[in-house]
């Protein structure tokens, strides 16, 4: 079977933006090459029989990252190629460096799509507790307490390599004690309701707008036993869900979290935690006031490179 490979070039903070423009048109999968992947490697066992290797002697990117999607045959590229040249470009507004914004288009087979990408990702330990692994590694943890959220890394962004991501996993270490409810709001591959299950979450719900990435967070899903239990649907934020558990995430663009501000306080208990990242830094402040204005107590703010991920809570009845 054949694809239509379209690749942009752009920066490493406008990844996961890319990605997400790129399955808005009709991407069947995405696959990252950012450079800034190769900073967070050290030497491992990443050869093909086990042996250690260097990470700067694999071929990689030194500067920028490529984000390439995977269109059917029959979808009829070059119409696509000026849309998304003009979204990627308008990244701008919402305070993202769209980089060079090359965008190409090269046909590729199955096979092509199945491994190009295994080169370049590797077992990647972002918390103290959570290592990503992608599903052809052999990999064992090295410490008791840690805990892997297998993942194939090819089928849709939010891998857990990008500081946004790294943001939530830390946050949600952090708040997850065991038996939390929680809602996955803009699951992407599915990888904060891993980890939220490994942590000792109880009751997790996710939700995508795009049915694309729902299809393949449940591959992901699959891949951990641990998370069998999650429910997964397609929904557009919190519309239409009125629930009260103790956590919502959401590692979506800043305005994209503001209309959820309002929905997450209504479906949070009382002390619940709301957390929230892809916001970049000059949307940090509004993105803080909006949720202080509706009523969320912020705990913690981190900030990663340009990138932002915030910890808030409801209050309870006593702190009113």
């Amino acid at each position: 079977m054949e694809w239509t490979a379209v690749t942009v070039t752009t920066s490493s903070e406008a990844v996961e933006a890319v990605s997400y423009i790129l399955t808005n048109e009709g991407a069947q999968g995405v696959q990252i090459d950012d450079a800034a992947d190769f900073a967070q490697l050290k030497p491992g066992r990443y050869g093909k029989h086990g042996e250690i290797v260097d990470p700067t002697t694999i071929p990689h990117r030194t500067s920028g990252a490529a984000v390439t999607g995977y269109f059917l045959a029959n979808t009829f590229v070059p119409e696509l190629l000026p849309t998304i040249r003009q979204r990627v470009a308008k990244l701008r507004d919402y305070g993202l460096n769209p980089g060079d914004n090359e965008v190409t288009s090269a046909v590729v087979d199955n096979q092509q799509w199945a491994t190009v990408w295994q080169k370049y990702y590797h077992p990647l330990r972002v918390t103290n507790e959570l290592t990503i692994v992608p599903q052809w590694e052999d990999y064992q943890p090295e410490q008791d307490q840690e805990k892997l959220l297998v993942l194939d890394p090819g089928m849709a962004f939010g891998t857990g390599t990008h500081p946004t991501t790294k943001l939530m996993l830390m946050a949600l270490e952090n708040v997850i004690r065991g038996g939390e409810s929680l809602i996955d709001v803009g699951t992407g591959s599915g990888v904060l309701s891993i980890a939220a299950k490994q942590l000792g979450a109880g009751d997790v719900q996710a939700y995508d707008i795009d049915e694309v990435a729902v299809r393949f967070a449940q591959k992901n899903l699959d891949l951990n036993p641990v998370a069998a239990d999650v429910k997964l649907g397609v929904n557009s934020l919190l519309d239409g869900i009125h629930t009260q558990v103790d956590v919502v995430v959401a590692n979506i663009l800043a305005e994209i979290i503001v209309p959820l501000i309002p929905q997450a306080f209504a479906n949070l208990k009382p002390g619940g935690h709301f957390l929230a990242s892809g916001i970049i830094d000059d949307k940090a402040a509004m993105v803080r006031q909006k949720m202080v204005d509706q009523g969320f107590v912020i705990d913690s703010e981190t900030k990663m490179g340009d990138w932002h991920g915030i910890i808030a809570h409801k209050p309870t009845e006593d702190e009113d």
